[in-house]
């Protein structure tokens, strides 16, 4: 961000899908974004004064530098500038610019002035890139051109009904929902790359996550439940306003009766229906309504189209994939960006219960054949019984 940053008086948060929906709706997202935003600012320990809503718009009222990206980081916010505010006139608008450009335009560079209206005025939103253009011009002493297709410098000007907003630039927002407006569901979090991704993109269409880890002692050890909470704690910061309920569920009961009565090469898929089975309980003592996973297609043996639908065969509750069509390097960029790349790499033992040859091409039949020669109900009242909760 630019030093004129620092002589901003509010910022401003845009927004996109909340724009399409119903009146009620709309008005709801926006009261639960704002409680939101205020969340993440409080966490980041931004000042402000209050946050004010128009239409298509909220104002955060605050001169803190920080605010700006901080608000960016709220799930469905798409951009927010810092601005500085006056009069809804032509003559506010061009003397603000004119003070704007006088602190930022350097000798010999060009400019641009882009504007835009919303309200009822007796100008256009040309009327307004004219005036304010001609403002820095007749304000300046400096040797500047105006050049609309690659200026140097860009002025932005926002003029709505009651007050006019002038800014020079943006911070991309995430995007998405706002959290709280889709529901809740349960996220399987192993630790890896992948399932933390899985369980933001859900966070960004707006579901509240409850983070499910499936303990897989003694086929693997500390370092790996190390790891998933790690990356539960990365995910939480994108949460402030609300803490995350953590269950971590046993199951190394369950590998090892896989191991001693069925066929080695159906064990990820009968491991990945158990997970299922114990992240429907969870679902319903939280009353959730879906569950996450990090599924990404055809990207491991136990990912083929086959065996998702013979790990899915007959379960109650809908399976979400959010990574289904992303290879591993789209979602390794993800994790980058969203901080849970650094923890999900970290050095971790790996299951050991994974046969040498898994099956490929698993079928619903042959899967439940397997579950009889174990007792799936005790099995998963085992977890039920063991089930933590912090």
């Amino acid at each position: 961000m630019k030093n004129i940053l620092k002589f901003h008086d509010a910022i401003l948060v845009r927004y996109d899908e909340l724009a399409l929906k119903s009146k009620r709706v709309r008005t709801r997202y926006e009261q639960i974004l704002v409680k939101n935003i205020k969340a993440m600012l409080n966490a980041d320990g931004c000042s402000y004064s209050r946050i004010s809503r128009e239409m298509g718009r909220i104002f955060i009222h605050s001169e803190d530098t920080e605010a700006v990206k901080s608000a960016a980081k709220v799930f469905g916010v798409v951009s927010a500038s810092a601005v500085f505010t006056c009069k809804s006139d032509l003559e506010s608008a061009g003397r603000l610019c004119a003070e704007v450009a006088a602190r930022i335009l350097k000798e010999g560079q060009s400019f641009a002035i882009r504007s835009r209206r919303a309200g009822n005025h007796e100008f256009t939103s040309r009327d307004v890139a004219v005036a304010c253009g001609d403002a820095v011009f007749d304000s300046i002493n400096k040797n500047v051109r105006v050049d609309l297709d690659n200026p140097d410098v860009e002025i932005f000007v926002e003029m709505r009904q009651d007050k006019a907003y002038v800014f020079t630039e943006s911070v991309k927002g995430v995007g998405g929902l706002p959290m709280g407006t889709q529901g809740k569901m349960v996220a399987l979090v192993s630790g890896g790359i992948d399932s933390p991704v899985a369980a933001w993109l859900m966070m960004k269409r707006g579901c509240e996550i409850v983070p499910l880890y499936l303990n897989n002692d003694p086929f693997s050890d500390e370092t790996t439940r190390e790891r998933a909470m790690q990356c539960i704690d990365v995910l939480q910061k994108w949460s402030p306003q609300k803490k995350f309920t953590i269950y971590e569920a046993p199951h190394g009961e369950n590998l090892l009766a896989f191991l001693e009565n069925c066929d080695n090469r159906l064990n990820c898929v009968l491991c990945r229906r158990m997970m299922y089975r114990i992240a429907g309980e969870v679902l319903k003592l939280e009353d959730a309504h879906g569950i996450i996973t990090g599924s990404s297609l055809g990207q491991v043996a136990s990912q083929t189209s086959q065996n998702m639908l013979a790990e899915m065969y007959g379960m109650e509750y809908p399976i979400y994939h959010p990574l289904i069509g992303l290879d591993k390097l789209e979602i390794t960029d993800i994790a980058r960006k969203i901080g849970t790349l650094g923890p999900s790499t970290k050095p971790a033992t790996c299951c050991m219960a994974v046969p040498e040859y898994p099956s490929t091409a698993a079928k619903p039949e042959e899967v439940i054949k397997a579950e009889r020669l174990i007792d799936v109900p005790s099995l998963v009242e085992s977890m039920v019984k063991n089930l933590k909760k912090f």
